[in-house]
């Protein structure tokens, strides 16, 4: 599971963002305001979109927009494939990392 830290606000509401660790196993979105879940979806049920603003995330009529500290990781943890630019080049050097990194080969 991949978590990560960033700021969560609800779209059209005026209240300051809040803290959150977002957790993602593949299969589903976890976030978490300290000990409060703030909602746990099946990434199926989701609509995410990078934007300059942030992740926007839709489900059920609802829209919350997420600033993601690793953007680039988060990115590529949800498999998206379009982005802003600067948000592409970060997850291109991700990738780039990736694929150069020495493989932990235990056989």
């Amino acid at each position: 599971m991949a978590a990560f830290e960033g700021k969560l606000r609800v779209q059209g509401e005026q209240d300051p963002p809040i803290s959150v660790e977002i957790d993602l196993d593949g299969e589903r979105m976890r976030i978490h305001a300290g000990e409060v879940e703030i909602g746990d979806w099946s990434l199926d049920e989701l609509r995410i979109s990078a934007m300059t603003d942030g992740f926007h995330v839709r489900f059920a009529g609802e829209e919350m927009i997420l600033n993601v500290e690793d953007d680039g990781r988060f990115a590529l943890d949800l498999g998206l494939k379009t982005a802003p630019p600067p948000l592409r080049r970060r997850m291109a050097a991700l990738l780039r990392e990736r694929s150069t990194a020495p493989h932990d080969d235990l056989n």
